[in-house]
């Protein structure tokens, strides 16, 4: 099953958990037994609460709004039953389908020696004043969710964002910004805080420009320039382009605007930053264009030191033969060239098989000083010729 297997290397896990009670706070979340959750936005002392006629205060006030779109009167009727409940002292049970209906809260709620609609007046807590309507007041079960405030507080100045519209990630774990939806925007167009929403809208969002130079603006104590065109709207086009559609921008002065698909390098460079994410990097080559390519032509035999066993061959014939036996690799010139076995001098090589065998280990001397060691340079190339061509079963390859 999931989660049985212990990483490797791991021969025991120990599992250690650590409970923390907290108080409840702004910001906690709440909720009852019909979908009627909800945030707690103020916690005022207990003086400070609406009381009953009886002098009793309120635990909980739940805003009337949370009803009529929801459409769970359940909650509502909920609140009566309790009511009459705890008035008479029973303990009810009531199925959901099959439950007790509105008739019999009524009923209820007379045997208890209250209003019929469940609604009492409310005083005011801190000036004692009743408001200025009778208010909806009974018992509900109200539990505290774990979405704690503590666990959801979360900042955010730069940080990732998304591939396609460039906007900020969502939600806490990715790092993310703080959603700014319709209803947030029409707060703002009816508040009239003009910039703060084209702030908000652009430079705070997907206009990829202009929050580079809003940032640099803001680094060099300069203005901050006016907002470009956001990404998101870049990505619109796109879309209506992809339905065949060929939109295009004018500005108030019918002149077309011009939407760039992505940043001019030389902006770029200006701002000091990679747009892509990523630097761009310099691929280096030894290769001179201005060198003409070698052909087989340009090659001329005499300028190639090699000895070659004369042959009753001669002239053009002999030249054709070596061009056909010879196969140089551009990079790479210490290829194995095939030598005819009757030009190897067997004599020599006894001789050196001799020397070799003849070899003490304990001759050779332990160098404490590398300089010790002679120059590969003072080796004489001419003490070398009698080392005929060593068959690879005579010996080590590693000598």
């Amino acid at each position: 099953e999931a989660g049985d297997e212990l990483p490797p290397g791991v021969n025991q896990m120990v599992m250690v958990y650590v409970a923390q009670k907290r108080k409840i706070s702004v910001g906690d979340k709440m909720a009852g037994r019909h979908g009627n959750k909800g945030v707690i936005s103020r916690i005022l002392p207990e003086e400070d609460m609406p009381f009953l006629p009886d002098g009793t205060p309120l635990e909980i006030v739940l805003n009337p709004l949370g009803v009529p779109s929801r459409m769970n009167v359940g909650q509502v009727l909920e609140v009566h039953l309790g009511y009459a409940a705890k008035a008479l002292g029973w303990k009810i049970a009531t199925p959901v389908f099959d439950g007790a209906n509105e008739y019999d809260i009524i009923e209820m709620l007379k045997k208890a020696n209250l209003n019929e609609d469940g609604k009492t007046i409310l005083y005011d807590g801190r000036t004692g004043e009743p408001f200025d309507n009778r208010v909806t007041v009974g018992y509900m079960y109200m539990l505290k969710l774990a979405h704690l405030v503590d666990d959801k507080i979360h900042a955010r100045s730069t940080g990732p964002y998304s591939l396609v519209t460039q906007q900020p990630l969502g939600g806490k774990a990715q790092f993310g910004g703080q959603r700014f939806g319709e209803m947030e925007v029409w707060a703002l167009e009816a508040y009239g805080a003009a910039y703060t929403l084209q702030e908000l809208l652009t430079v705070k969002s997907d206009d990829v420009v202009g929050r580079v130079k809003t940032y640099e603006a803001i680094v060099k104590g300069e203005n901050v320039p006016q907002p470009g065109i956001p990404e998101s709207f870049k990505v619109l086009i796109k879309e209506l382009q992809s339905l065949a559609l060929d939109v295009k921008v004018y500005s108030e002065e019918n002149k077309e605007i011009s939407i760039r698909e992505s940043i001019d390098d030389e902006e770029a460079e200006d701002l000091g930053v990679s747009m892509e994410g990523r630097e761009e990097e310099e691929i280096f080559t030894d290769y001179n264009e201005s060198e003409e390519e070698t052909t087989d032509e340009d090659i001329n035999l005499d300028d190639l030191d090699i000895d070659v066993e004369p042959s009753e061959k001669s002239g053009e014939d002999e030249e054709d033969d070596l061009l056909n036996n010879l196969f140089i690799e551009p990079d790479d010139f210490n290829d194995d060239i095939d030598i005819d076995p009757d030009s190897l001098n067997l004599d020599d090589l006894d001789d050196v098989l001799d020397d070799l065998n003849d070899l003490d280990l304990d001759d050779i001397n332990n160098f404490d000083d590398i300089d010790d060691i002679g120059n590969i340079d003072d080796i004489d190339i001419d003490d070398l010729d009698d080392i005929g061509n060593l068959d690879d079963d005579s010996g080590d390859d590693d000598v």
